[in-house]
């Protein structure tokens, strides 16, 4: 790999509270401003990592045990690799979920206030994938240059 194609990358940890994922979105947004990216491509991926990682923080951890997430990133010309790693409780079939639009064709008052986050990542992630290992999640996910 050549120095004009190796990837840029980031490593992060951080608890898995609502005040850190701001922080570390923060962080990605600035590592991502950096690049060639466009407003709306770091948009697409601050919305893919947001809707993660505060699955992460809701469903992962008890919220009085909130434990560690780590993040990897890796930048290159095609396509940003995204993998958080937890070791809370695993995805339910050990899964991601299959993202199906909750109803929204129903009164304002009536909207559903969760169930949108796992649609948003399967529409806008061009590849998932997700394995248990040695206690700890860890989801990949993956937005070509052309998706974003």
């Amino acid at each position: 790999m050549t120095p004009e194609t190796a990837a840029q990358r980031l490593s992060l940890s951080t608890p898995a509270s609502d005040l850190a994922v701001r922080d570390v979105l923060a962080r990605i947004r600035s590592w991502l401003h950096a690049s060639a990216l466009t407003d709306e491509d770091r948009g697409t991926v601050e919305i893919v990592l947001a809707e993660a990682l505060n699955n992460i923080v809701e469903h992962a951890y008890p919220a009085d045990a909130p434990g560690e997430i780590r993040l990897d990133l890796a930048l290159d010309q095609a396509r940003l690799v995204c993998v958080l790693s937890d070791h809370g409780t695993a995805l339910p079939g050990l899964r991601p979920p299959d993202g199906t639009l909750p109803a929204h064709d129903v009164a304002r008052d009536a909207l559903p206030e969760g169930g949108f986050g796992w649609f948003l990542i399967r529409d806008l992630a061009d590849r998932i994938d997700y394995r248990r290992a040695a206690g700890w999640n860890h989801l990949s996910l993956e937005l070509r240059h052309s998706r974003l």
